[in-house]
């Protein structure tokens, strides 16, 4: 079984596996899975209990259940390379290290050269470019069409996944054009996909705390949504260990997956903790490494129509993200290469993984590791070969599926 959509009938999978997990005790986590075999979808009432009362091991229980009813013990990931292409930002959202004012002695901005100079070690063997950075107070849409162009003339097989939805509004401003224009042209220079950062926590009164002046949660979800409609594919991501509540978190999920019925357009759903770490925010509630298991767990159980959770490993580690596969996670962040806003918050993720321990991780963690393309429409499993022979791994193409 390869394939981004899975076992469509998941749901009549998922008591054969929980029975062989070993059944589930608690009754918070009992009413969830009772809902989503007679309605299809756990209620936001029930998914505010899974954070606040249920049993952690029952949860995770759950997530890894439905996970292994839809696609098995198969584990997504992909060779990508993140390229961060400015680090100057007009805004100062108080979670963020990354962002630096146009006159600091570190602030950067990649022209063209600079920007396929950062691809070109990488560009053998990556399948996927992922671009995000600051708002930028002089750049508009050409800037970006021409990054994205250039590295698409040069490097014609990678992917580009560029551009959160709060860069994507403000090349709009700048540039003076709505929306669906901007989307339009970068589509046009090559843009594959969006990525997901910067939904934070889908609730104004949190992003007025955190991230004031940024896109507001209606903007953040109505630029997905003309995405979708556009016919390009995108993630969405959850901060979570700031300041927001358990309901706070389940109205989140709750608006991803209804805009997710509409649409069917998100890939894949990244929930990832604060990290506290020279950034200014001194009220967060700092996420412990139970709670991140159980977010992730909870987006699996919440989200019954976005195909894909990751473990973000650039965030969370290499550790977490292999207790992570057995907690609902069926994705985890590729070979990366680079990566600085992770980074600067603290992260110590190494960035120097290739696909031989990538694939050791997820095999360790008792998963099939698969690579899979940006667009998850193409795959190729790897499998371990003799310690003897010189090479230790061999991809052995699989499928092409749209």
């Amino acid at each position: 079984m390869i394939g981004t959509v899975g076992h469509s009938d998941w749901r009549e999978r998922l008591p054969t596996n929980i029975r062989e997990l070993g059944g589930i005790a608690d009754t918070s986590v009992q009413l969830a899975l009772d809902e989503l075999l007679s309605n299809g979808r756990v209620s936001t009432s029930t998914g505010e209990s899974l954070f606040l009362e249920a049993d952690l091991l029952d949860v995770m229980l759950l997530g890894h259940a439905i996970k292994k009813s839809r696609y098995e013990n198969e584990v997504y990931f992909n060779s990508n390379l993140h390229v961060n292409t400015t680090n100057i930002c007009v805004l100062a959202c108080r979670f963020c290290a990354f962002r630096r004012g146009p006159r600091a002695a570190d602030a950067y901005a990649l022209n063209v050269e600079e920007y396929l100079h950062r691809i070109r070690p990488f560009s053998t063997r990556i399948d996927e470019v992922h671009s995000v950075g600051g708002l930028h107070p002089e750049w508009t849409v050409e800037h970006y069409a021409e990054l994205i162009s250039s590295a698409k003339e040069m490097f014609p097989h990678l992917s580009m996944k560029c551009l959160t939805a709060v860069e994507i509004k403000h090349l709009s401003q700048i540039s003076g054009i709505e929306i669906s224009e901007v989307l339009s042209t970068l589509i046009d220079a090559g843009l594959t996909s969006l990525p997901g950062g910067g939904a934070e926590i889908l609730d104004d009164d949190v992003r007025k705390v955190i991230c004031n002046g940024k896109e507001s949660s209606e903007e953040y979800l109505e630029i997905h949504r003309t995405a979708h409609l556009m016919g390009l594919p995108t993630n969405s991501t959850m901060l979570f260990g700031t300041i927001e509540s358990a309901s706070q978190r389940i109205t989140h999920l709750d608006r991803i997956r209804k805009l997710q019925d509409d649409t069917q357009g998100f890939q894949c759903f990244v929930p990832y903790p604060f990290l506290p770490d020279r950034t200014r925010l001194p009220q967060a509630q700092h996420s412990t490494g139970s709670e991140t298991l159980r977010t992730i767990s909870i987006s699996r159980i919440m989200l019954d129509n976005v195909p894909h959770i990751k473990a973000y490993r650039m965030n969370i580690g290499d550790y977490l993200s292999a207790l992570a596969l057995n907690a609902g996670a069926d994705d985890v962040d590729g070979t990366v290469g680079h990566e600085e806003i992770m980074h600067e918050a603290g992260s110590l993720t190494s960035v120097e993984d290739d696909l031989d321990r990538l694939s050791k991780l997820i095999e360790d963690a008792g998963g099939v590791p698969v690579r899979r393309s940006t667009t998850y429409d193409q795959f190729v499993i790897h499998r371990r070969r003799p310690p003897s022979d010189d090479q230790r791994w061999v991809s052995l193409p699989v499928a092409d599926m749209v």
